[in-house]
């Protein structure tokens, strides 16, 4: 099993069991154009009292470690915490909504989409609107300088440029933002922005960097 598969089974867990969640990040940009072939995957969760329980079920000793007073401490201190599949070493983080109070807003107006799996199966899942997502990676942009934020965000602006989203990205929201964020940012993003304007008019079209 991969990350990307057992993040995809954690998910799937979350929907069964009602919870509240948000996926961001690059995967999150999946239904919006990014189509990369490594992913950061990142959950926001909004759970419950009855959530832990059940979602630890989810995930039973001796195969998994998924303890459900942790995730209850976790969320009440707004700590990230994880499940674990120790047959596979791996690991998913899950990030508590209180953690990430800016969310919020995104987290309210999150819609559902479709998405395939490492098999090919389909499913949908609750995903950040795009505007939220190229929002996020202009913040991941602010501190780390990863290009990986401004090819995505490219990837995602040609897709909606093109006609290919039926999400309409807010163009004026995010300008705001990043001119929030910082100069640099602004102007990653004006750049960013006139180079998806120019394929798009060239009607070339191409979701590659």
């Amino acid at each position: 099993m991969t990350a990307v598969s057992f993040y995809v089974q954690v998910v799937k867990a979350l929907d069964e069991i009602g919870a509240a969640y948000m996926i961001v990040g690059a995967f999150g940009g999946y239904p919006f154009g990014i189509t990369r072939v490594t992913f950061d995957i990142d959950i926001l969760v909004d759970l419950r009292e009855q959530d832990f329980e059940a979602l630890s079920k989810k995930f039973p000793l001796p195969r998994y470690y998924a303890d459900p007073e942790m995730m209850r401490s976790s969320i009440q201190m707004g700590i990230m915490f994880n499940i674990i599949d120790t047959n596979e070493g791996i690991k998913a983080d899950l990030v508590p909504l209180k953690r990430e109070p800016d969310y919020q807003l995104a987290f309210d107006r999150r819609v559902r989409r479709e998405f395939v799996d490492p098999t090919g199966s389909s499913f949908t899942a609750w995903v950040a609107q795009p505007s939220d997502i190229i929002i996020g990676k202009l913040q991941a942009w602010d501190e780390g300088r990863s290009d990986k934020h401004p090819k995505d965000i490219y990837s995602m602006l040609v897709f909606d440029l093109s006609g290919s989203s039926d999400v309409a990205i807010d163009y004026e929201l995010i300008t705001k933002e990043a001119a929030h964020i910082g100069q640099e940012t602004l102007e990653m993003w004006n750049k960013t922005l006139a180079r998806a304007k120019e394929e798009v008019e060239k009607g070339n079209a191409p979701r590659k960097w």
